[in-house]
């Protein structure tokens, strides 16, 4: 630990140099010049890795607009030589997979609206279509003996059931289909064609059928009737195939039935598959919230359970490159757990499994070759430092500072590649020995941030309320003069799991951007947040609202103690779970001169109905909001039974098709402001999801960032 403290203040201590050099602040349209490097595949042997870098490009069909392309591109792992892009395709290219003997790269691109694999000879050539499958192609992966590919296909219940190739026995879901008063066989036997509105009841329901096929109806009948984007009746599942790599045979299905198959990789050996899925005959795979890890053959028969319990969900696992040991995470399904590393004998059972300390939330497992080590990365302290467990010891170790964020990596022969989010660069690709020493960058794709002036986190901490030791950052203006009195923007993260810090890629921009316009930025990871453990990670559970407000108030109250804030030009700002807090702290307290929430929760019973993630409700709050006692509890956290306090000057956003959070509580809040003559401004982004400030589209990404950076100014000029 020692030499990691040593680590960060010389990594921060080079940053704050570096912040120096530039002279430029960081523009709005800085945003459409950030390139992310994305996922990072190395090729067997170790000498060669490809990942993904997506740019923003403008958009050819509209004038105006911008879109996301993203493209492959390979690196050298024995050289410290530039990334060669390998693509240059209109359509986006993506999920690189690399072939066992290394001359070939699988990918994924789009064909009329359909993901297809596509296939690429390292030898030189141009990339040539593999499949061109019906129901799309994604996810491709290779048999260890490098003559099939292994993908998934989203395929909608209706189209399985009826296909003759796939359902050859036309079987029947064996779980309740729910639709009232209807079995699933009689649902199944309303006759096909038009009907007849006047005819029998048979003919009624043919009738009604087709005008749900035109579009004339939405019937719904599931529990999560909501995606990102709309209502939905449509139940789809993943089912995975194996195609032939020369691309002589047709794809053959290797998942079978109305389940949850979640994904499918062949052992090092090539004779099973080990598959993650939630097979489950009596329960609609709507309702449920687990999975399991499965061995089949190598063809998808002899499916045999292998970890399995009632109210836990497994995931990421891998098998060791020697196909002795089965590396897994388990945990309960609620958002708000942090799941369980363990270790067994891939030929054992979970009576075997060695379950490692550790208490943070894993991902990205992965294996030395010699299977020494465990590789992975987990949120941390503000971070996402890369990890390393010796199995013999037991022990883990950060290979990796926790002021940046490690999004992807690879274990090459000698070698690790992997990109950060770091102060200087928004999204870089490095390499390291595989004790991440002698660490060298291999891009210059964000060298344009060289002639900005940055603005430096500085981190601090505090012991709150509740005993907690809660961590936050303070950034002051990019153009800081000492003696000057500067606004102080309080920003705070949604989940309310997320977590943030200098190496935070969704939030690069906005704070560099608010910072060169001359304002000072706070944020925290109050109770709740993700990156400190189980116990902090539930400790805002039944008290949303009070808690991590006073946690996030302490990191201003601090900030502001430093002597440079005007107080009377303090602004606050937050999205998602963090929309929600913004409401409930200027319904509580009117020290801000203007404040924006972004996508927001405002009714936690309306939430409860329109959200796709209402499962949050439940999961914090111990219940349904008809029982009393969850009732009471739920009217108290909800701002809306504010908002006759809230004075502070306010503008809110959302997206039409947000169904994440839902929209109508954004509406109750704007109305309700409004009838009371508040200061309040509303603001709906056509077609926007819930990704509105994050992925969406990147003219209404900048339209929400100016529009919150002028509704600001106004007020505290």
């Amino acid at each position: 630990m020692k030499r990691i403290t040593l680590l960060c203040s010389f990594l921060l201590s080079f940053c704050f140099l570096f912040a120096q050099n530039g002279t430029e602040p960081v523009k709005l349209t800085d945003m459409l010049k950030i390139k992310t490097v994305g996922n990072i595949v190395a090729n067997n042997e170790g000498t060669m890795a490809a990942f993904t870098v997506t740019s923003i490009e403008p958009d050819e069909k509209k004038e105006g607009d911008y879109k996301y392309v993203t493209q492959l591109y390979k690196v050298d792992l024995t050289s410290n030589a530039a990334p060669v892009q390998l693509t240059f395709a209109k359509e986006s290219s993506s999920g690189p997979a690399w072939s066992p003997d290394g001359k070939t790269l699988a990918f994924t691109r789009a064909v009329d609206g359909k993901p297809q694999i596509f296939l690429l000879p390292m030898s030189g050539g141009e990339a040539y279509q593999l499949t061109k499958f019906s129901y799309g192609a994604s996810s491709p992966k290779w048999s260890p003996d490098g003559k099939q590919i292994f993908f998934a296909s989203g395929i909608g219940l209706k189209d399985y059931s009826k296909d003759s190739v796939l359902n050859p026995g036309r079987s029947l879901v064996s779980w309740p289909f729910e639709k009232p008063g209807l079995t699933t066989k009689e649902i199944y036997s309303i006759p096909k064609g038009k009907g007849n509105p006047d005819g029998s009841i048979a003919e009624i329901r043919s009738y009604l059928l087709n005008n749900e096929a035109d579009g004339k109806a939405t019937v719904l009948t599931k529990l999560n009737f909501q995606d990102e984007m709309n209502v939905s009746s449509n139940v789809s599942f993943n089912q995975f195939f194996v195609v032939d790599a020369n691309g002589t045979s047709t794809p053959k299905l290797i998942t079978h039935g109305f389940y949850r198959w979640g994904s499918v990789e062949p052992t090092p050996d090539g004779k099973k598959l080990l598959i993650t899925a939630d097979v489950d005959s009596l329960e609609s795979p709507d309702r449920s919230l687990e999975s399991e890890i499965y061995l089949a053959d190598a063809d998808g028969g002899n499916l045999r359970l292998l970890l399995s319990k009632k109210g836990v969900v497994y995931g990421n696992a891998k098998v060791s490159p020697s196909g002795k040991w089965l590396a897994y995470t388990y945990g309960s399904p609620a958002i708000n757990d942090v799941a369980a590393l363990a270790v067994m004998p891939l030929n054992g059972s979970e009576k075997d499994a060695i379950t490692i300390p550790f208490d943070r939330s894993k991902s990205s497992l992965t294996w030395s070759k010699d299977e020494t080590f465990l590789y992975f990365t987990a949120q941390s302290d503000g971070g996402v430092p890369l990890y390393r467990l010796k199995l013999a010891t037991k022990k883990i170790e950060p290979l990796s500072d926790f002021n940046s964020g490690v999004n992807s990596f690879a274990l090459g022969k000698n070698k690790i590649v992997f990109s950060k989010t770091e102060l200087i660069d928004p999204s870089g690709l490095y390499s390291a020995d595989l004790s991440m020493a002698n660490v060298t960058k291999l891009s210059s794709f964000n060298d344009w941030v060289k002639t900005k002036k940055l603005s430096l986190p500085e981190k601090h901490t505090f012991v709150d309320n509740k005993g907690l030791t809660v961590e936050y950052w303070v950034m002051k203006p990019a153009a800081y003069e000492a003696g000057k009195k500067y606004p102080l923007l309080l920003e705070i993260h949604g989940g309310p799991t997320a977590m943030w810090g200098p190496g935070e890629a969704s939030m690069w921009h906005e704070f560099q951007y608010f910072c060169g316009k001359g304002y000072g930025v706070v944020y925290s990871n109050p109770r709740g947040s993700g990156g400190y453990g189980d116990a902090f990670l539930k400790a805002n559970t039944a008290d949303w609202g009070a808690g991590p407000t006073s946690d996030v108030l302490t990191a201003l109250d601090k900030t502001v103690a430093e002597g440079w804030a005007d107080t009377s030009k303090l602004l606050v700002t937050g999205g998602s779970y963090a929309g929600y807090l913004v409401a409930w702290i200027i319904s509580h307290d009117h020290r801000f001169k203007a404040a924006c929430s972004q996508r927001g929760v405002y009714d936690l019973a309306t939430f409860f109905g329109e959200g796709n993630a209402w499962r949050l409700v439940p999961s914090y709050f111990g219940g349904y909001p008809w029982e009393p006692k969850v009732k009471e509890l739920l009217q108290h956290e909800s701002p809306i039974n504010y908002v006759q306090n809230i004075s502070t000057p306010y503008i809110i956003f959302h997206g039409d098709n947000d169904r994440r959070t839902g929209f109508v509580q954004g509406e109750m809040m704007y109305r309700s402001l409004k009838v009371l003559n508040r200061p309040v401004e509303y603001v709906r982004h056509p077609g926007a999801t819930h990704e509105l400030t994050r992925s969406g589209d990147n003219r209404q990404r900048m339209d929400q960032m100016l529009r919150t950076y002028e509704f600001f100014e106004r007020w505290i000029h």
